[in-house]
Parts: C-alpha cells; sequence; structure tokens
C-alpha cells in the first residue's frame, strides 16, 4: 500500500512538472512570437517612412517651377527628409518624419496659390501617392500599438507576468502622437 502511494505521489509529481515544462515552454513562444510582430511592425512603420522621403525629392521638382520665391519651403523639406534619412534609430525617424510631414503640408498649403500647380497631373498623383502612404503609416502605427497591447497585456496578466518575469520582459511604451498633432486644426471660412 505504501509502494502504491510513493508512485501515486510520484506520477502527481511528474505529471505536474510537464504541465509547468509546457507552460514554460508555451509563454517563452509566445513572448517570441508577440516580440517579432513588434519588430515587424516597427520595420513596417520605417519602410513607409523611407517611401514618403523617397517620394520628396519628386515633388519637390514638381512644385519647383510653380514656386521659385517659396525656397523657405524647399528648404524646410531638404532638411527634414535629410534628418529621417540620417536618424540613427527609429524614434529619431519618426520624430523626423512628423517633421517633413508638417513641411509637405506647408506644400499642399502653398499649392492653394498657384491655380496651375494644383492642376498639375504630376503634383496631383504625387499628392495622392503621399496621402496612400499616410495613411500607411497610420495603420502601420496602429498595428504596432495593437501588437504592443498583446505583448503587454501578455506581461501584465496571470500567469504571463510570472513567466514575463522568469524570461525578463517588461511592458513596452506604444507609439503617440506628437502633442502638435493632436491640436484641432483651425477651419474658417
Amino acid at each position: 500500500m505504501v509502494i502504491l502511494g510513493l508512485v501515486l505521489w510520484m506520477w502527481i509529481v511528474i505529471v505536474v512538472i510537464a504541465i509547468l515544462l509546457f507552460m514554460l515552454i508555451y509563454y517563452f513562444n509566445k513572448f517570441v512570437i508577440l516580440s517579432n510582430r513588434i519588430d515587424n511592425s516597427l520595420a513596417q512603420i520605417d519602410v513607409q517612412l523611407k517611401k514618403r522621403a523617397d517620394l520628396v525629392p519628386n515633388l519637390v521638382e514638381a512644385v519647383k517651377g510653380y514656386m521659385k520665391h517659396e525656397r523657405g519651403v524647399f528648404s524646410d523639406i531638404a532638411k527634414a527628409r535629410a534628418a529621417m534619412l540620417s536618424a540613427p534609430d527609429l524614434a529619431g525617424r519618426v520624430k523626423a518624419g512628423n517633421e517633413l510631414q508638417n513641411a509637405l503640408k506647408s506644400i499642399f498649403a502653398l499649392s492653394e496659390r498657384y491655380p496651375k500647380l494644383k492642376a498639375n497631373e504630376n503634383f496631383l498623383q504625387l499628392q495622392q501617392e503621399l496621402s496612400a502612404i499616410e495613411d500607411k503609416v497610420a495603420y502601420s502605427r496602429q498595428y504596432y500599438n495593437d501588437n504592443l497591447l498583446s505583448y503587454n497585456t501578455s506581461c501584465t496578466t496571470f500567469p504571463g507576468n510570472l513567466f514575463a518575469g522568469i524570461f525578463g520582459r517588461n511592458v513596452k511604451p506604444y507609439l503617440e502622437i506628437p502633442l502638435e498633432e493632436k491640436a484641432v486644426p483651425k477651419v474658417s471660412f
């Protein structure tokens, strides 16, 4: 009877160890998958920012002939583009990308002063491409934050928080919109 009790306890211990081992492997793989999704979504943001930067010279060339006296706008765009392309990390590229976006807004605002430019096919096509890229950047940022939500939830809920501690995983910050972009645009007639 004592031997039967020992065998039963041994099987219970083996089952508990097997369950713990399974959970350890499961959560390790879960954190690796979520981290890879986050890295991938950051890379997608970077790709869209690069595409936007690559379109800028074409846009500038389409606009230059119409706005020869608007040199300040062109230099702002060139500086912002150079800053974005030379930024050492994604945070720097995102910040410079926001500056580039603001500089590009000034070109589109200036196009209101030049009716021929506003009707120029190249300008319209480039404006549509930039608008599409802006949508993709916004989607990529949303996708990144959605992946972070899954990751951070796994790091903070039980039993994931126990395994996050074991694997040295911490909550990561979300990409946030700069304060100046949150301002409500002023519309006047």
